[in-house]
């Protein structure tokens, strides 16, 4: 005759940090989403290693509530990090259909990140920049909602950047009307 073992409530709690990868390829895997956007976003940041664009960036007519230049890579360094703990968090999961589609989202949102810097400050494309940082929000929401079944608090490490870049895209479609009719070259508006 077969007889069950008693299962306790705790054994039954199979923890989703258990089932996903590895913890060292996890934190491997996951600080893509710091390093990334950030080594796209050297190669076209305002700075003495890019003189023309800094010129450019300097030149533009910027609103008000603009925070100070020094407060912007704290913010995105603060981003960055809550969205190498949100992967971590998700790539620990157990491999699920909603896991698959919030890694997947998370990794179009890293790009997107470093893609809108190229488009502002390299391209100088403000209009365009405006429109990517719009999709950027749409992309981020959709990111929390679809982490939050496998993990909620992947789903909210993701809640800074979707605050972030509403305000982001408020200002640089800001900067794109304050800056419309500037010589072209000093303030390029859009191709």
């Amino acid at each position: 005759m077969f007889t069950a073992k008693p299962v306790n409530a705790v054994s039954m709690q199979r923890s989703n940090q258990d089932v996903g990868l590895s913890p060292t390829a996890a934190a491997a895997v996951a600080s893509c989403a710091f390093t990334v956007p950030l080594a796209m976003s050297a190669s076209s940041s305002p700075s003495p290693n890019h003189p023309r664009i800094m010129t450019w960036y300097l030149s533009l007519r910027e609103p008000r509530f603009k925070p100070p230049d020094w407060t912007i890579p704290l913010a995105w360094a603060g981003i960055e990090a809550a969205l190498s703990i949100a992967a971590y968090r998700l790539l620990r999961a157990a491999p699920s259909v909603d896991r698959t589609k919030a890694l997947s989202l998370l990794g179009w949102n890293i790009l997107m990140i470093g893609g809108w810097n190229r488009l502002f400050f390299r391209g100088r494309r403000l209009s365009v920049s405006t429109l990517a940082a719009s999709a950027l929000v749409g992309t981020s929401a959709a990111f929390v909602k679809a982490a939050a079944p496998v993990d909620r608090t992947a789903a909210r490490a993701g809640l800074p950047l979707v605050g972030w870049v509403a305000f982001a895209t408020v200002l640089t479609a800001t900067i794109w009307r304050l800056n419309s009719r500037q010589v072209p070259g000093v303030a390029n508006t859009g191709r």
